[in-house]
This record gives C-alpha cells, structure tokens and sequence, in this order.
C-alpha cells in the first residue's frame, strides 16, 4: 500500500467509540501507519454525501456509528454505490442485542456519554481535591461544596479524598495559631464548612506516632501537650466565628465521618 491509508470516522455523537475500534484495526495494517478524520454529529444525508466524496476522493474507508437505522442503512448504500468500504460498527451490535434481549434499543445518540458524566465528575472531584489539600489554594474556598477545617493530623486529607469519590469537591484548610486563616472562609456559607475536633489526648497519641515514622524524637513540639492545647483553642475560635458544624473524629474512621459529614450536606441543601 503506497502512502497512508486514510479513515473517515462518523458518528451521531463525538465519535470516540468509532475512532477506537478503527485505530485498533488499522494498527494490523501498513504498520500502524494510518490517517483518521472523525466527523461528529452526522445526523442528515448530507453530511454522509460530503464524507462519501472525501473518502472516494482519498480511496479511503469509512466507519461508523450511528443508531438512527435509516441513516445506517443510507450509508450503506451510498457507499456501495460508489464502492467503498464501510464499516458499520454499531449496527451489527444492536441487532444482535435486540434479538437477545428482545428488546428494541433506545436509538439514542450519545447515551454512553451521559451514563459516564458520573465518573468524569468523580475524576473532577477528586483533581479538585488534590489541588486544594491542607490549603495550598485559599482561591479554591469560594469554589468548593464541602470546606473541612482543623488542625494537623485530623484526617483532613483522606476524608477530602473519600467525599470526593462521592463526586464533592471538597478544599481543607489546616488550623495553625501562628497563621490566620484565609479570608474567603469567613466569606462562604458556613453551612459548607465542616470543623474537626478531636481530643487532645488522642492527637497527641496519633502525633507521636508521626514523629516515630518520620524517625523524630516524640518529645517534639508538634506532640507537646501545651502546643496541642493552644492549637486547639485557636481551632474552637475559628470553628466559633465561621458558625459551622464540628464533627469530634477523635474515634472516628474516615468512613464513618465521611458519613456523617455527607448526611449533613444533603439535610442542609436539601432544605
């Protein structure tokens, strides 16, 4: 074969699903050395005639997906007219799903797109979570569903990255009496701010045992009791002037706050 074989992809959607099962086919021929051009959104027999003549033009194929069975039947016999090959890649598919399920299918371009807005907006959650963690953005306050707050080694984290599974964007802002908070908290609706409380004696537990993993001595600063006090003394009066829920996750696993904490948001905005 001289040159690059060229595809023309068509689909009554973007057309991903096309371009996939031509990229792996393709890839058996010329050495995987191919061209593709997807045309989305083909809903009318012109545009079909318009890629018709593309492909005749380029001695190139075609493969679609289209649910409309009239316009998959018009492809087929345009391109049997001007002898091209075709692939009709939905179409085979649905007729032996129907004939399984005996079932008429929904014909419905693009439904496969909508089922997976779930999952893009579960990925957008948790790249919102990753780039808002232990406050490195105040700008992501204003944007966030769910606001946690409180000091160091409260779970901030894994909780951020727990409701963001349940698809919440969710910012946290760590509590240090030496650094005010950010403004933008004292902006939002407190009803999206979460405060973490937890027992002095079980952060210092849990601080110890950071500085053995970091390789620290336990009698540092972080795990002294006086600095645990202070810390969280500063916390209340934030927690107190924000106005906003406090979870105690002094025994809590980051499930069961999670829990606690997505009941609250759906009772509050509910309303």
């Amino acid at each position: 074969m001289e040159g690059k074989p060229i595809a023309y992809v068509l689909s009554d959607s973007v057309g991903e699903t096309a371009e996939l099962v031509m990229k792996a086919g393709l890839s058996q021929f010329n050495n995987g050395e191919y061209k593709i051009q997807r045309i989305p959104y083909v809903n009318d027999p012109k545009t079909v005639d318009e890629a018709m003549q593309l492909a005749k033009q380029e001695a190139g194929i075609i493969g679609f997906t289209i649910v409309d069975p009239k316009l998959r039947k018009y492809i087929n016999e345009q391109a049997q007219q001007l002898n091209i090959a075709v692939i009709d890649i939905m179409g085979p598919m649905l007729n032996a799903m129907e004939y399984a399920f005996q079932e008429k299918p929904k014909l419905e371009p693009g439904l496969i797109h909508k089922l997976d807005k779930d999952y893009f907006k579960r990925v957008e959650a948790i790249e919102f979570a990753v780039k808002y963690d232990d406050g490195r953005d105040p700008r992501g306050i204003s944007h966030a569903d769910i606001i946690l707050i409180g000091v160091s080694r409260t779970s901030k984290t894994p909780l951020s990255q727990y409701l963001a599974l349940n698809r919440y964007k969710v910012a946290n802002i760590p509590i240090v009496p030496e650094v005010d908070p950010p403004e933008e908290l004292y902006h939002v609706d407190p009803r999206k701010c979460i405060g973490l409380r937890i027992s002095p004696s079980k952060l210092n537990d849990i601080r110890k045992e950071r500085l053995k993993a970091l390789g620290l001595g336990g009698q540092a600063t972080y795990a002294n009791m006086k600095r645990i006090h202070n810390e969280l003394e500063y916390f209340d009066k934030v927690v107190g002037k924000i106005g906003c829920r406090v979870i105690d996750v002094s025994n809590k696993a980051v499930e069961e706050t999670a829990n606690i904490v997505m009941h609250y948001m759906q009772s509050n905005w509910d309303k």
